[in-house]
């Protein structure tokens, strides 16, 4: 079966991932976009607390379930910290 994973990062780390996950041949592609996050006021910016929202990139991969913990593991350790993730099993997909 097929995962969907998402993962949530900092801005400033986005040239690394696109650049770490492109080296990775058995990635097909992904997709990534702008996105705000709302919450853990604690960890917002002053500015970020008083516009109710932080900056971040989102990036959704599509692969194998067997692969997801590897690339997890490998994520964490070459590309570094402040990344979230969650994965979601996806029932099918295709091109038409």
């Amino acid at each position: 079966m097929n995962t969907l994973l998402v993962l949530n990062i900092t801005p400033e780390l986005e040239e690394e991932l696109v650049d770490y996950l492109l080296s990775l041949e058995e990635l097909g592609g992904f997709t990534s976009y702008s996105v705000h996050g709302h919450g853990e006021q604690g960890r917002l910016s002053i500015a970020e607390q008083v516009s109710g929202r932080r900056k971040r990139v989102q990036f959704e991969i599509l692969l194998p379930e067997q692969q997801v913990d590897s690339l997890i593991a490998r994520l964490a350790e070459e590309v570094g910290k402040g990344i979230y993730y969650w994965q979601l099993p996806v029932a099918r997909s295709g091109r038409f």
